[in-house]
C-alpha cells in the first residue's frame, strides 16, 4: 500500500550554547531522520538566535529553525521521537499543512529576505473628534 504524502512545517528550538557548526550538525540530524523515511525537505530555514520570553529548561536563549517537508504521515512520530530523545532539542512543533495554507504562500524557494518589498502607504493624519454632539455632556458650570 502507497501511503501519500503530504506536506509538514516543523519548527524546533536548538539550545544556543552550542557552537555554530554544533548547531548545523544537528539540523544535519534532523534532515537525516526525514530523509531515511521517505521524506523530502523542502525547505530549511535557520531563524537563528533569539532570546526567549521565559526560560525554556532553564536556558534563555535558543536557536530556532523551521523545516518545510513532504513526507508520509509516519514520519511524523519517528521525528518527534528524534527530537524528544536530543536533549539539545528544547521545543518542537510539528503541523501539517492543508491546501488553504499553501494558497496563500510564496514558493518555498523565496525565502523572507527575498521577498519584493512593497511600500505602504503613509496613514492620514487622524483628526480630532470634536466635543459637539457627544453623548453624555458634562455642564462644568460649577453647579451641582
Amino acid at each position: 500500500m502507497h501511503d501519500t504524502k503530504k506536506i509538514y512545517e516543523s519548527t524546533f528550538i536548538v539550545s544556543a550554547s552550542l557552537d555554530d557548526h554544533q548547531i548545523d550538525g544537528v539540523i544535519e540530524k534532523v534532515k537525516d531522520v526525514i530523509v531515511k523515511n521517505n521524506g523530502e525537505i523542502r525547505e530549511m530555514v535557520k531563524w537563528g538566535r533569539k532570546r526567549f520570553t521565559y526560560p525554556i529548561k532553564k536556558k534563555n536563549n535558543g536557536f530556532y529553525v523551521i523545516a518545510e517537508f513532504s513526507a508520509p504521515g509516519d514520519v511524523v512520530a519517528k521525528l518527534e521521537r528524534h527530537y524528544f530523545l536530543d536533549e539539545n532539542i528544547l521545543r518542537y512543533l510539528t503541523i501539517m499543512l492543508d491546501k488553504k495554507a499553501l494558497q496563500g504562500r510564496p514558493a518555498p524557494s523565496l525565502l523572507a529576505s527575498e521577498q519584493p518589498s512593497t511600500e505602504a502607504k503613509p496613514a492620514e493624519p487622524v483628526k480630532p473628534a470634536s466635543a459637539e454632539g457627544t453623548v453624555g455632556k458634562v455642564d462644568n458650570s460649577g453647579v451641582a
